[in-house]
């Protein structure tokens, strides 16, 4: 198994970066809800900025349950819903969190991919407020091939990055977990989905209540099936 590490953030660290943020995202393929992009900063690092706020290496070097909690940040998907949900605390406290969202209407009129940038956007403006640091002096590092555009600051690009780059696996997990609270809630008013089940993803059981009902408000107007549906006036 491919083990997810601090490795690249301490590389560039020593290469005179203040500091590095992971940044992920989910939702992209589901046929409704919003998407949502998560960027953290890891507060252990030794960072050159004298007032930055960090861990205490006694904490970590005398507390095993927090050695265990890092090493099972990982890629969202290999971990269970259990899983997820308690590495969420964990990571509010040890990382500087941010998270930007974009809804249904905003991904039907940008397109999925524009949405999903606009809402790591929304992410790294949240971090750098609540943590108080400019991101000029930071690199971010972004899962997938595409770095984010029209953003001035320095990116790099790492595919699979959510599975060998512990920031980024820890973005994972917030998203996913806040993606998945969301859709919870909004199943309580829409029950004939089953949002609850499969988070908006596109499931037998999510398509043929399509069929069946039509779609919803939060259904991406954009997306097949939901697309046809609107069309023939369901």
């Amino acid at each position: 198994m491919i083990k997810s590490s601090f490795d690249i953030e301490n590389e560039l660290l020593s290469k005179g970066y203040d500091f590095v943020i992971g940044i992920d995202e989910v939702g992209r393929g589901p046929l409704a809800g919003p998407v949502v992009a998560c960027a953290v900063i890891y507060r252990n690092f030794k960072f050159s900025i004298s007032n930055f706020q960090t861990i205490s290496n006694d904490k970590i070097s005398n507390d095993k349950n927090f050695i265990k909690n890092i090493e099972l940040i990982r890629d969202s998907k290999m971990l269970s819903e259990k899983q997820r949900e308690g590495l969420f605390d964990f990571i509010q406290e040890n990382f500087f969190v941010g998270v930007g969202l974009c809804d249904h209407e905003t991904i039907d009129r940008m397109n999925i991919l524009e949405a999903s940038f606009l809402a790591m956007k929304k992410a790294l403006n949240e971090l750098a407020r609540k943590a108080q640091i400019s991101i000029l002096k930071s690199i971010i590092l972004v899962d997938g091939n595409k770095k984010i555009p029209n953003f001035s600051m320095d990116q790099r690009a790492i595919v699979g990055g959510d599975k060998i780059v512990k920031s980024i696996s820890a973005a994972s997990i917030v998203a996913k977990v806040t993606r998945d609270r969301m859709m919870k809630e909004l199943h309580k008013k829409y029950p004939q989905y089953g949002f609850d089940k499969h988070k908006g993803y596109g499931t037998k059981f999510h398509v043929d209540a399509l069929l069946k009902v039509g779609p919803c408000k939060i259904h991406r107007k954009t997306f097949e099936p939901v697309k046809t549906l609107v069309k023939k006036g369901k």
